[in-house]
């Protein structure tokens, strides 16, 4: 049998007691970790939420990084521009108020069930004053805010200037509601210089300074959550009535509504609710969006007084306006408010190029709670 012993002169290898230290696997940075969870949570966000993301250079909720020429062109705004467009606008305001007080002078107002009261209902030189004043000095308000010019197109015409039998059955129908798109509360001031319409506002809204009478020539309808009284009308049935009156009465302020209920992006379309549909009467759908170049005007994800300060330190700003034609709903859309106020975003979204989405104002909260989480760990 072969031994196996080792020849003579072999070296044993010796035992690995001391092996060569090898590197420790590399410990991964926390905060490295945060950064790309945190990256990868606000894409998901952004895609999730899509009508609220903002994607102009001002970043998400208006907070991020501007190169040196940005802070330099925000910087001269806030000091020249920004207090001339706020003294210009306190003016403007003003003297519009004053216009307003003069012409409700020793006049009672207007009071409805519900407690609503208003100066839209008078009529004789009080109510040309306030509407033609009031159109005049919303787009001087608008020019002052940088929206030099707009652009507005009317869309469902014929050659002949004709409605397009495709988008309405009866020419010529008074409308009883305006609809549109909600961007921006420059959609505010851009009705009230196109139709001056009422709106739906807050009570508080009544009790402002200034503003408050302003609301009332308006005839805005106001709502009031804290009050369950079976002895006022909801807020649903005054609109409602009111859009009954406009559409049989020309001399009637006509209502303004925002279906949506909340603001986008301007490339969205959100859920319509149905108050602006419950009257069956004929509605107006406008389509309003803001192109821009360094900063949205779309108050989507940013506070307000960062949204108002951007907004007036940009030298230029813009709109543009797609008026369609009246909307007038058949047999079964009268019946079914539902069915009416669908039919009528699918037509804006397919006339503006607008994206629906299924999504509303209790997301655009949770997103907004969302992105303070994020940006208060970075």
């Amino acid at each position: 049998m072969e031994s196996k012993a080792q020849k003579p002169g072999a070296v044993q290898p010796e035992s690995d007691a001391h092996p060569l230290l090898k590197p420790e696997p590399e410990t991964p940075n926390p905060q490295s970790i945060s950064a790309v969870s945190n990256q990868t949570i606000e894409e998901e966000m952004e895609n999730k939420y899509a009508p609220f993301v903002r994607r102009d250079v001002y970043g998400t909720m208006g907070r991020g990084d501007l190169p040196w020429p940005e802070k330099f062109l925000l910087a001269f705004a806030v000091v020249f521009l920004v207090p001339m467009r706020v003294a210009t606008a306190a003016y403007i305001l003003v003297f519009y108020y004053l216009i307003c007080r003069i012409c409700t002078a020793f006049l009672a107002p207007n009071r409805e069930d519900g407690g609503q009261e208003d100066y839209a209902h008078m009529g004789g030189w009080r109510r040309a004053v306030i509407v033609r004043s009031g159109r005049f000095l919303s787009r001087v308000l608008l020019f002052v805010f940088g929206f030099y010019s707009i652009s507005e197109t009317n869309r469902g015409f014929d050659a002949d200037g004709q409605f397009d039998t495709q988008f309405t059955t009866e020419e010529g129908e008074r409308p009883g509601v305006i609809v549109s798109n909600h961007v921006s509360y420059i959609d505010i001031l851009y009705h009230m210089s196109s139709s001056f319409p009422s709106f739906v506002a807050k009570r508080s809204v009544a009790r402002l300074p200034l503003v408050g009478l302003i609301s009332k020539c308006l005839g805005c309808v106001y709502v009031q959550r804290e009050l369950k009284s079976s002895n006022f009308k909801g807020a649903s049935v005054v609109v409602s009535e009111r859009i009954r009156e406009a559409h049989v009465n020309k001399f009637a302020p006509k209502m303004m509504l925002f279906p949506e209920g909340t603001t986008t992006n301007g490339d969205y379309l959100l859920p319509f609710k149905t108050g602006a549909f419950l009257a069956k009467a004929p509605v107006l759908p406008v389509i309003l969006r803001y192109p821009y170049d360094r900063f949205s005007p779309a108050w989507d994800s940013i506070s307000g007084v960062r949204h108002v300060i951007y907004l007036l330190c940009q030298f230029t700003n813009y709109i543009e306006v797609t008026r369609l034609p009246v909307y007038n709903p058949s047999e079964r859309e009268k019946e079914d408010p539902k069915l009416y106020a669908e039919n009528v975003r699918r037509l804006m979204a397919h006339e503006g190029n607008l994206v629906i989405s299924d999504i509303g104002l209790a997301e655009k909260r949770v997103y907004h709670a969302a992105l303070n989480g994020l940006l208060s760990e970075r």
